[in-house]
């Protein structure tokens, strides 16, 4: 057999070399093309700016003449940091839960932010426990209509609503899924409108079975209407154990998206504490993280505020001093 000449070797080679330089480009193409759907087809994505509410329990509480200096100053810190607001009938009640969402979308659109909002107003809420309260079902369903009559006010403006942490991965527990479901879908329905990012009840990482959260979930519906489910809300756990948990529970509900809580993860020591957990500190501000699956972090549950009546805390949504000091130590 005729061995090849030189010339031929290296035309061979060449080619290769040519071949392997347009694969590596094709390549390189793609995932740049990846890329940038990643960061331009997911807002609020990564770098999202929420509004600080002006009317957070932490601004009011800096009227409070007798906090000692280092409260001042831990209460100061968080009353400037990007949080959701959390409407609930107690506060915002039938009547005034409208005009309380409006002035906040005014402020948000006076700072060019996003405004971000935990509606937290179900019937038979938290099954009775530290943040027990809510409404009838009739009541509930005219409290919900108010608040998106609202938001409809602002059609421009980005609006991210998690709805009802906790109601549906402690739903098995409480022994309400039926109740429940029904409940949450017809909240959807009335929240659904321009810009406006819904997400359910995720639980967190450490709470229930993957498979048995996204069952829950598909349940109360996964279309067009709801962007995802939300995180950690209210808890420790670690980013990323959270990460994980999101991509998880993503794939099994057809790539639904996710927001996950970092207001108070920052040590993530806590373990199944929930309530008051000592030694915790906050975790990475609003807008730091994201990916395909996980839009972004937030500060979805108010640093400073109580979990409950544990570990020496006041009543649960209630503005706690010591707590604002313990969370905030390496942050001033």
């Amino acid at each position: 057999m005729a061995r090849p000449s030189k010339r031929t070797i290296w035309l061979v080679v060449a080619g290769l070399a040519v071949i392997a330089v347009l694969a590596a480009l094709v390549v390189t193409v793609s995932m740049a093309q990846r890329w940038i759907q990643t960061v331009t087809a997911q807002p609020p994505g990564i770098g999202v700016r929420v509004l600080a509410p002006a009317d957070s329990k932490a601004q009011l509480a800096l009227t409070n003449d007798e906090m000692d200096a280092a409260a001042t100053a831990a209460t100061e810190y968080l009353a400037v940091q990007p949080t959701s607001y959390w409407l609930t009938p107690e506060q915002d009640p039938i009547g005034t839960a409208g005009n309380t969402v409006t002035g906040l979308l005014a402020q948000a659109r006076d700072q060019d932010v996003a405004l971000s909002l935990v509606i937290y107003g179900l019937p038979e809420r938290d099954c009775g426990n530290h943040s027990a309260g809510g409404l009838s079902t009739q009541d509930y369903q005219r409290w919900v209509a108010e608040i998106s009559a609202a938001l409809e006010t602002a059609p421009d403006l980005q609006k991210i609503v998690i709805l009802e942490p906790d109601s549906l991965a402690l739903a098995p527990e409480c022994g309400n899924i039926d109740e429940r479901v029904p409940q949450l879908r017809e909240a959807v329905d009335s929240l659904d409108g321009p810009h406006t990012w819904i997400y359910l009840d995720g639980g967190h990482s450490g709470w229930l079975p993957t498979e048995q959260m996204a069952t829950l979930i598909a349940d109360v519906g996964v279309n067009d209407t709801v962007r995802g489910f939300a995180t950690n809300v209210s808890n420790y756990r670690s980013t990323y154990d959270e990460f994980e948990y999101a991509h998880a529970l993503s794939e099994e509900l057809d790539g639904l998206h996710a927001v996950i809580d970092t207001s108070r993860n920052g040590a993530a020591t806590a373990g199944s504490d929930w309530c008051n957990p000592p030694g915790q500190t906050v975790g990475d501000e609003s807008g730091t993280f994201g990916d395909e699956v996980v839009d972004t972090n937030l500060w979805i549950k108010p640093p400073g505020e109580s979990d409950g009546p544990c570990h020496g805390g006041p009543a649960a949504g209630v503005w706690w001093p010591d707590a604002a000091v313990e969370l905030t130590r390496n942050n001033r």
